[in-house]
């Protein structure tokens, strides 16, 4: 038997927003009848910290906020770092180039700024009109020492280049990092100990709630560490076969209201009378 919800962790992109990053009314009606039946909410996502402002306001995030898919946890004013887990100095260097060779574009973000060697490089502006804050023009990114950094992204549209990249980061610095896709274009590359099985742990420490107790929800191959570390996880109707095979349910997609209809059908309508 599966114990009472006490915490949903949601993915955003793809899960708690539709394809033009919006949150819809039933998605924000959903998180206030969570609230009410005695149930805590907290996102995670390959965005910054920053880049979910616009999140946290309207759904009045009170738990931490992860970001960089765990690599930095922030208190709920996005002012405070409670954990971060940086990539190790070596590493940064050689996946950059890695990334390049391969063909991709490449983004590095510290703790607190996001670089990028071309504005007019593919998803940039997209990006920035997502996040609500644009970044740092770095045309000597490949010489730069940026200090600590939590994240690198290599950016293409072709999933041919997509995949053969992502298997070559993933041999060639074995356990050194994570490497996975937080969208079709992204390839998220963070510390080990940078992942959303991560947050979940940290989640399940900070606010006293077992893990059998909490829920997750999202859409890529880089929330299955969550699923997996959570007592119900669910999969939304647009992710890949291969996720929804190892999620406990499975919902609608994010342009039909997905989140919101597993919170009532998984969650609420569970909840004890």
């Amino acid at each position: 038997m599966i114990p009472p919800i006490a915490l949903v962790l949601a993915d955003v992109d793809g899960t708690l927003v539709t394809r033009e990053k919006l949150l819809t009314e039933a998605a924000v009606a959903a998180v206030a009848d969570l609230r009410k039946a005695g149930i805590r909410f907290a996102i995670t996502s390959g965005r910054p910290p920053q880049g979910m402002a616009m999140l946290s306001r309207p759904l009045d995030i009170d738990t931490p906020i992860a970001g960089f898919n765990g690599g930095v946890m922030m208190a709920p004013d996005l002012q405070t770092i409670i954990h971060a887990s940086d990539l190790p100095p070596a590493i940064v260097g050689r996946t950059m180039r890695l990334l390049r060779a391969h063909g991709l574009d490449v983004w590095v973000y510290t703790r607190t700024s996001w670089l990028v060697a071309d504005q007019s490089a593919p998803h940039v502006d997209r990006e920035a009109w997502t996040v609500k804050f644009a970044p740092e023009i770095a045309p000597d990114l490949f010489d730069r020492d940026f200090g600590p950094v939590v994240k690198i992204v290599g950016v293409t549209d072709d999933l041919a280049k997509m995949k053969t990249c992502e298997a070559a980061a993933t041999q060639e610095f074995g356990d050194h990092v994570t490497a996975a896709c937080s969208q079709p274009y992204y390839l998220d590359v963070t510390s080990t100990a940078a992942n959303k099985g991560a947050v979940v742990d940290r989640l399940s420490r900070l606010l006293k709630i077992d893990r059998s107790r909490i829920a997750t929800i999202g859409d890529m191959p880089n929330d299955v560490t969550m699923f997996e570390r959570s007592g119900v996880s669910i999969a939304m109707g647009n992710a890949e076969e291969d996720v929804k095979r190892q999620a406990t349910y499975v919902t609608d997609t994010s342009e039909r209201d997905g989140f919101a209809k597993a919170m009532r059908r998984f969650i609420l309508d569970r909840v004890p009378a």
